[in-house]
């Protein structure tokens, strides 16, 4: 039997807005619905940002609680994964929600520049995130911007700062930073092989590049993100309906292959993650 792939799905962002596509979730509320239609499309974990009532984003923790909450009501099972980044606040703002005890949460172990501004990611604060998701036993998905980030994961892995086995997401297509390259993304995967041969690796395609990301790792064996924090279009001419719409095209990637999709229970196997309590 082949290789089960994890699908995430990224349900808001900080970036993207209504104004981009209505289908962008960005209350709780909405945030909680667009989750259920995407898990109950195939996705098993779910990669959150929160936004304040004006749609700016925000790193407030009760607003992280309301949704992990809403989620674990409607998506028993289900694995959450809070975001880190810097967008929605600075120094150890960005990890004020780890007390909550996400399943998981993004490592950025590296800074690299964006298009307009540089994505600030210090020795200081990355040892204070990880330590923090040591405390509260938050597993990290390491975001990896730049091949130095893949190498410097390793590093921490292997002298404990980053405990257990690695998962380590390749971001790619972001300008300025790591290109949708084909012969980039085989030596990334040659490069985890080679370095970390138990890890576990995904990688998630910004804009147009999401579905093409998303088939080269369903081909090549490993796991995928997708959803509308990095692509709001199915195509040139035609908006996604929903985060559950760009699930479904992944599940469809997976047929083609003959890769069974995790579910919740073979997703939380495969990431050493306990089952959660009173969930069937």
């Amino acid at each position: 039997m082949a290789k089960p792939c994890i699908i995430c799905v990224a349900i808001t962002g900080s970036v993207p807005t209504k104004a981009d596509n209505p289908a962008v979730p960005i209350t709780v509320a909405e945030q909680v619905e667009s989750t259920h239609e995407a898990f109950e499309a195939g996705a098993s974990i779910m990669h959150a940002h929160v936004r304040n009532d004006d749609g700016t984003p925000t790193s407030d923790p009760d607003r992280f609680a309301r949704l992990m909450e809403g989620v674990r009501k409607h998506c028993p099972g289900m694995i959450i994964q809070f975001s880190t980044g810097g967008r929605s606040g600075s120094g150890r703002e960005r990890g004020g929600m780890l007390p909550l005890r996400p399943d998981m949460a993004s490592l950025a172990v590296g800074s690299n520049n964006f298009p307009t501004r540089v994505y600030e990611n210090s020795p200081e604060l990355i040892d204070w995130l990880a330590g923090e998701m040591r405390e509260y036993g938050v597993k990290p998905e390491i975001e990896a911007f730049d091949l130095s980030h893949i190498h410097q994961a390793v590093a921490m892995n292997r002298n404990g700062r980053i405990p257990g086995r690695l998962y380590v997401q390749f971001v790619m297509g972001v300008k300025n930073a790591m290109p949708v390259d084909r012969e980039v993304f085989d030596f990334y995967v040659r490069t985890m092989e080679r370095l970390a041969p138990e890890a576990d690796w995904c990688a998630a395609g910004i804009g147009r590049h999401q579905i093409e990301v998303n088939e080269w790792c369903v081909a090549a064996g490993g796991h995928t993100r997708t959803g509308l924090e990095d692509n709001v279009r199915l195509n040139r001419e035609t908006l996604a309906p929903s985060n559950a719409a760009l699930v479904r095209r992944v599940v469809e990637l997976c047929e083609r292959y003959e890769r069974p999709v995790a579910d919740w229970r073979t997703a939380r196997r495969m990431l050493d993650l306990p089952m959660p309590a009173g969930v069937e």
